[in-house]
């Protein structure tokens, strides 16, 4: 092999020996960075398929930002800057370790491509409209970031389930419900177009994270003021189903945007709540 050839051949070998150490070490390729990877459906959550499918470990390797559940709705999974939290039902907050299973999970690698500024939001309803129209496409899915001040935060966590797991409206009527004014965080989450329907959550499903790390959980409403909105916009979709247990006979052909809007932004606290 002559010497051009040769030197050609070992810069392919580098950076193909770089590319892999990237992805096994948790760090993506660059095919990957724009990618929204999602673990079953939402369909199947609210019909109660809530046996863990795939544990962290494995999560892990697709993202270091998200939301997601926990093995028998064990509470509310945040993912930021690459630390995955649990928000439990008495408000606690833990660290995930890789063992632990979901049954539902949505993550990315975050890295912003542009912003937008909502200069004030009283309510989730508000930001939700403010937000859309400035969208460049309803028609793409977006990891969205909020890291700031926030006036008003109501969030829920739900308490695990014991099969036989009821419907996640009817686990969602005894959820906890915590309240924080004033505190500074960070919201997680993503927009996900209507043409998904069924698939993951249409609009924006949030989570949130204080500063500190020690409260949180699925965002029911929300205020703002003068928020900067990150916004990584992610063409790329992957999902990977269940090929065992529930989800392999659930009907997901039905329309359950009714139980859907009740369980996101719905339902009644038992348990209160944070100042």
């Amino acid at each position: 092999m002559k010497r051009g050839g040769l030197f050609l051949l070992c810069i392919a070998l580098m950076v193909c020996g770089l590319f892999l150490g990237l992805a096994l070490g948790g760090i993506p390729a660059c095919g990957e960075q724009d990618e929204m990877y999602q673990v079953s459906t939402i369909n199947a959550l609210l019909q109660g398929d809530y046996d863990g499918v795939m544990p962290f470990s494995e999560v892990e390797k697709h993202g270091d930002f998200g939301i997601a559940t926990f093995d028998g709705l064990d509470g509310e999974m945040v993912a930021l800057d690459g630390q995955y939290y649990q928000v439990k039902a008495d408000g606690k907050v833990h660290p995930v370790t890789g063992d632990m299973t979901t049954p539902f999970a949505t993550v990315t690698w975050f890295s912003p491509d542009f912003t937008i500024v909502i200069p004030a939001a009283g309510n989730f309803t508000m930001f939700g409209a403010a937000a859309t129209r400035q969208l460049p496409s309803e028609n793409l899915f977006y990891a969205v970031k909020i890291q700031g001040e926030f006036p008003y935060v109501r969030t829920r966590s739900i308490p695990k389930q014991e099969k036989p797991y009821p419907r996640l409206v009817d686990a969602s009527a005894n959820q906890s419900v915590f309240e924080f004014r004033n505190t500074t965080g960070t919201v997680v989450g993503f927009w996900t177009p209507s043409l998904a329907q069924g698939l993951n959550v249409p609009g924006f499903h949030l989570h949130y994270l204080t500063a500190d790390r020690t409260a949180g959980g699925h965002i029911l409403d929300f205020a703002l003021e003068n928020a900067t909105v990150l916004l990584d916009e992610t063409p790329r979709f992957t999902m990977v189903l269940p090929t065992t247990g529930s989800f392999v006979s659930t009907n997901l052909t039905g329309d359950l945007s009714g139980e859907l809007a009740a369980v996101e932004q719905g339902g009644s606290p038992n348990n209160s709540s944070r100042q």
